[in-house]
């Protein structure tokens, strides 16, 4: 039953889609939105992997073995070195205004060479590549290693084309941004690795309460940057209905409100529940599919933001 009810994560690819489009309506983002709504899901996802595994290193019995965590890093990460391959190449293709098909290997290569957003996305690739062959080498070596590097890797591949974007430009402005990324991600991430890796209602029991206490932290600072981002991106609370980068602001707080709405539901039913083994494996891991596949949605949103002037 659990293994059939994993499946059930594909549907917060559909939910990261269904971000987009619903940003397709409200703006003009570019079509690499969509190739950066599943990127940013992925990544969040091997961040999150290797996030779980580190707090796990402090219990006396982990509750994952490291073989599944460096096979789970292994897979996502080659899913996502894929997408960042796609994603590197649309962007070259805007950024020198060629279609995709006419891209030569010397439009591509003064792309990474020349460009400032080439040389960033390139040390995003270089990141993901690094951290998914360590991942392999670690697992075909039966390898104990830690997952601070890969934890370090991901983090920097995730924050590299936010912390040079337009809040770049203001004082601190590439901190929030970062701290915001990164607790979106750690909120979807480690979340989605529970679902991914957690079996039986003891593990549940252990690991939940401690990803609640993290989750909670992680949307404190979510808030606090967004709304410093948006307040200095947007400059009047018009511009929220009167521009298409507000609008999708707008939708993203609307489903964070919901999110949070969910969330405090689960701190009061499910997560004391599964920390006294009231409840099933099998209702956690139906929970944690809901909660991912909700926020997927806001990370399609995300995506859709970031790449909407």
């Amino acid at each position: 039953m659990q293994k059939v009810r994993r499946r059930w994560l594909l549907g917060a690819a559909a939910g990261a889609v269904s971000g987009v489009a619903l940003g397709m309506l409200l703006a003009a983002p570019e079509l690499s939105a969509w190739i950066r709504a599943l990127s940013l899901g992925v990544g969040s996802t091997v961040l999150g992997v290797a996030a779980l595994a580190v707090m796990m290193r402090s219990m006396p019995r982990p509750d994952v073995s490291t073989g599944d965590v460096w096979r789970a890093t292994t897979v996502l990460g080659g899913v996502w070195l894929l997408l960042e391959t796609v994603q590197l190449v649309l962007e070259a293709a805007a950024t020198v205004d060629v279609p995709v098909a006419r891209l030569s290997a010397g439009l591509f290569a003064e792309y990474l060479g020349t460009a400032g957003s080439g040389r960033v996305a390139a040390a995003a690739w270089v990141c993901v590549a690094a951290l998914t062959v360590a991942a392999a080498l670690a697992y075909r070596r039966e390898a104990s290693w830690s997952t601070v590097p890969v934890l370090v890797a991901a983090a920097l591949a995730l924050v590299a084309r936010p912390v040079t974007g337009h809040m770049s430009q203001q004082a601190f402005g590439s901190l929030l941004d970062a701290a915001h990324v990164l607790a979106a991600a750690l909120w979807l991430g480690v979340l989605t690795a529970l679902a991914l890796l957690v079996r039986g209602r003891g593990a549940w029991a252990r690991l939940l309460p401690r990803y609640s206490e993290l989750a909670t932290k992680c949307v404190v600072v979510l808030g606090a940057t967004g709304v410093v981002n948006a307040v200095v991106r947007l400059g009047s609370v018009s511009a929220l209905v009167d521009s298409g980068y507000g609008r999708l602001v707008l939708a993203k707080i609307v489903l964070l409100v919901a999110l949070l709405g969910l969330a405090w539901i689960w701190r009061r039913t499910w997560v004391p529940a599964a920390g006294t083994h009231r409840t099933t494996a099998d209702v956690s891991l139906r929970n944690a599919v809901i909660e991912v596949s909700v926020m997927s949605v806001a990370f399609g949103l995300a995506a859709a933001l970031a790449t909407t002037a």
